[in-house]
């Protein structure tokens, strides 16, 4: 198979990519390439953002959000993780099956002596354990798949990251199915590195290196890259697309015990209701009226609550209090 070659860790770069050269790079044979990210979450595209993550320790740990074009769910990708695109072109859509496209990889893992099998709707599993999540998207007679590889992620960020309580958020949108997972490494030689798995990878999946590399021109590039800077990286693609959802949560502080009931559209507060035993002066209603129309984010939030002399409101709450009830 014809491929390129992309050093880019950038997920906003990397996921204008994908969409590109689904849309974009016309040649007449299939062909892929293998990528990875920076650490980042990345959502599915019919998905909510903050029902997918752990906002608190995607801050504290400077990991990307970023959704993609494709469906499915939200996954973890750092630099154990190897990601791959194959963009084929379709003559009937009705005959689209992941598993016919994932098998490429399966057969090259076996080829590694590893025996991996497709399973469920999108997943690549080993002796029962997942190692692969896969999506789909058509465009334009071409479908372009992509996957996950957990080479030797590491599992702990990994479900810190994604970990947020269901029961908070109340979503019209598509939930992830989280699984149990394992690692490609510890099923391979102990030397084994990741850029070795790449390599082998890469030499099956080009015909052993017979087939042709597709080079992006300087056009090519900066229309990729003006994607990555006004799409992909903006907060109105990776959270304000998100479905309309309902939030709420409850908590006791020294000042009292305040509970948050908001509203959430286009990634902006439609509806916010503070209730609770709080000993406050002011009606709170001057701040929740405030807060409609801004950008449900921390940064936004605390700009308004900061405005305000929160003590008439909420007592001794302070707005660091309120912004980790309001953003788990």
């Amino acid at each position: 198979m014809k491929y390129l070659l992309n050093p880019s860790t950038n997920p906003f770069y990397n996921l204008a990519l994908d969409e590109y050269a689904m849309k974009h790079i016309e040649v007449d044979e299939d062909f892929f390439f293998l990528w990875q990210n920076e650490p980042s979450v990345i959502i599915g595209k019919n998905q909510n953002t903050l029902e997918e993550i752990n906002q608190q320790f995607i801050e504290e740990n400077n990991i990307h959000v970023a959704r993609r074009v494709s469906g499915g769910g939200a996954v973890y990708h750092d630099f154990g993780n190897l990601n791959f695109t194959f963009i084929i072109n379709v003559d009937d859509p009705g005959q689209v099956n992941y598993k016919k496209y994932v098998q490429p990889i399966i057969d090259a893992l076996k080829v590694m002596g590893v025996t991996a099998e497709a399973s469920g709707r999108n997943d690549i599993l080993i002796d029962g354990l997942k190692i692969s999540g896969n999506a789909q998207r058509l465009a334009n007679g071409k479908l372009m798949h992509h996957g996950t590889l957990i080479y030797d992620v590491n599992i702990e960020d990994m479900v810190a990251a994604l970990n947020v309580s269901g029961d908070k958020i109340i979503s019209k949108g598509a939930k992830s199915v989280r699984s149990r997972v394992t690692t490609i490494k510890e099923h391979l030689p102990n030397s084994t590195t990741l850029q070795d798995f790449w390599n082998e990878l890469h030499y099956y999946l080009s015909n052993r290196n017979q087939d042709d590399e597709i080079k992006l021109t300087a056009r090519d590039l900066e229309k990729i890259e003006h994607e990555a800077r006004t799409r992909f990286s903006t907060w109105e693609w990776n959270y304000g697309y998100s479905p309309e959802f309902n939030y709420k949560n409850s908590q006791r502080f020294e000042g009292g015990r305040v509970e948050v009931l908001i509203d959430v559209s286009e990634g902006k507060i439609k509806g916010i209701r503070f209730r609770g035993d709080y000993l406050g002066l002011k009606d709170v209603k001057e701040i929740e009226q405030k807060l409609i129309g801004t950008p449900f984010r921390r940064g936004d939030v605390l700009e308004i609550l900061n405005s305000f002399d929160l003590k008439l409101y909420l007592g001794s709450i302070t707005s660091q209090e309120i912004s980790s009830l309001m953003f788990y």
